[in-house]
């Protein structure tokens, strides 16, 4: 028979004594804190009551979200702000008050799994937590896409690329079905230049590309006329017959000129407010005099040397629009273009004016808007003032300007083209004119390459104004190879004029020969007085 060392008995005693006094204590708290507070003694025993802004538990973050570096805590069910320790992935996180917000700062949190652990002190001297868990993914869906090709302006196109990790991918808004390898396609029925492809993942990562829509530029052979010439019966018939010939297959007929003046009545507000809508023409009735020959009708603009806008624009207080000297006095345009001459390409309201030019051209049935003079004037930028401009340079303007047109005269049936210096394919910068950017938004290139304005020994030739051939043909090479990928075609300006040498069949003929040379078929003749040497042409059917 087992039996108990001395003493056992009084141990026992002991424990069952201090047992009976823990419980009489407690008993004690009771009756001094009553219910409430012991309400509170279990209410300051449970875990914290945190919620992440704008993240569920298991939720994921995205790379937009990580940005600003922080995660945003609230307090819930009574829980206070005040106390809390706050661990990153089991280490230590810095936080901060902000109202009723406790920002903890993740900076370079890597992509995958994270715990977020809140802790406060509760009853008792123990630590009540609570986790969080969630992943962060910042990689964004990979998108390629391949060029579209429309047969016409009006006609379908489809657009077909591949995605990567995506769980929706739209087309211009509309979602379209991936397959499992990853391809997706989409028909369009009337397509813009340029269609927005955006992929979006799982956790919110989007990748968004623009789709170009290429439409294959007609073969254009064409010839320069003003508004005013095509009243006149005398220049107007040779054109004609030349068409009906086969010489030529287009017309370029000036909309607004070097002067502001535009050659129809244009409806346009400002044109109307300004008085530059001269109505020298019936433009539905010469678009249907030339489309009933199937001669295609190029309709040019000369954007920003606008004297009519620019006195009517600094009379009126509207200065802004104008181009100015250092000194904010109105650019003298170097001695030969005249005061006011130059509107300014940076502002808004010059821009839109010339859009709206172009949109109601191409609504009325003009098969191309082509700009001229779409450039800031030639000299040291040091020399000009550009209200509103910024710190964005010259040639983005001109290049953003080339595709808000492009965006508003696709869907009216128009092609968009710009005429450029010759210099611009070597010298972007000297007047803003960025070849390989404005090409991505146009869909053809019109260089003038006009032989007499050529220096001697540019491209190696010593006298390019005798030698049409052999200086038209290699300075077009240098645009062919900056439009090369833009989709855009290149179609000169050729010389039909005199300028220190004479010119008619023979020099005309060896400028269309240089071009041909380089692969471009189309191509439109310069002669201000409209009056051409149709031999140098040869007949087509």
């Amino acid at each position: 028979m087992q039996t108990s060392p001395p003493g056992a008995g009084r141990r026992r005693s002991f424990v069952q004594v201090l047992g009976r006094r823990r419980l009489a204590i407690l008993a004690v708290m009771l009756v001094v804190v009553g219910c409430a507070g012991l309400a509170a003694f279990a209410f300051r025993s449970v875990p914290p009551q945190i919620r992440v802004a704008g993240l569920e538990n298991g939720g994921v973050l995205n790379g937009a979200e990580t940005k600003n570096g922080r995660l945003e805590l609230v307090a819930q069910g009574g829980t206070s702000l005040d106390g809390l320790t706050v661990s990153l992935d089991g280490e230590p996180a810095k936080t901060r008050r902000d109202g009723d917000r406790l920002l903890v700062e993740t900076p370079g949190l890597d992509d995958g799994a994270h715990e977020l652990t809140v802790a406060a002190d509760g009853n008792l001297g123990l630590t009540q937590t609570t986790r969080r868990s969630f992943t962060v993914d910042t990689t964004a869906p990979r998108l390629t896409i391949e060029k579209a090709q429309a047969e016409s302006l009006r006609a379908p196109a489809t657009i077909r690329g591949h995605v990567e990790g995506a769980r929706t991918v739209t087309v211009g808004g509309a979602e379209v079905k991936v397959g499992d390898d990853g391809a997706f396609s989409h028909r369009l029925a009337e397509p813009a230049p340029e269609v927005e492809v955006r992929a979006v993942d799982e956790g919110g990562n989007e990748t968004a590309e623009n789709a170009t829509v290429l439409v294959p530029y007609p073969d254009t052979r064409a010839v320069h006329i003003t508004a005013i010439g095509w009243t006149s019966k005398a220049l107007r018939d040779p054109i004609l017959k030349m068409a009906e010939e086969g010489r030529i297959n287009a017309v370029q007929l000036d909309i607004k000129d070097e002067d502001g003046e535009i050659g129809y009545d244009s409806q346009v507000p400002l044109a109307r407010k300004i008085g530059a809508a001269k109505g020298y023409y019936d433009a539905k009735k010469a678009l249907r005099e030339l489309h009933e020959r199937d001669v295609r009708v190029v309709g040019r603009i000369v954007a920003f040397r606008d004297p009519i806008l620019a006195r009517a624009s600094w009379k009126s207080g509207a200065r802004e629009r104008v181009v100015q000297d250092a000194n904010g006095a109105p650019y003298g345009g170097g001695g030969h273009y005249g005061k006011l001459s130059f509107t300014n390409f940076a502002n808004e309201e010059v821009r839109e004016y010339n859009m709206d030019l172009a949109v109601e051209a191409a609504e009325l049935g003009f098969d191309d808007i082509l700009y001229d003079y779409v450039r800031r004037p030639d000299g040291r930028m040091s020399s000009f003032t550009f209200p509103g401009l910024g710190d964005r340079k010259p040639t983005e303007r001109i290049a953003s300007f080339m595709a808000e047109t492009r965006e508003r005269v696709r869907p009216e049936g128009a092609f968009l083209g710009a005429c450029v210096f010759g210099v611009a394919a070597t010298r972007p910068t000297e007047i803003a004119q960025d070849i390989p950017a404005m090409a991505e938004h146009s869909d053809y290139i019109a260089p003038m390459v006009y032989p007499s304005h050529w220096a001697a020994g540019e491209y190696g030739v010593s006298n390019p104004n005798a030698d049409p051939y052999k200086i038209v043909k290699r300075s077009l090479a240098d645009f062919e190879k900056q439009a090369k990928g833009s989709g855009a075609v290149i179609v000169p300006w050729l010389q039909d004029f005199s300028l220190g040498v004479a010119y008619g069949d023979d020099e005309v003929a060896a400028q269309v020969k240089a071009a041909r040379d380089n692969g471009m078929d189309s191509f439109i003749l310069w002669n201000a007085g409209a009056r051409y040497h149709a031999g140098g042409l040869t007949p087509r059917r």
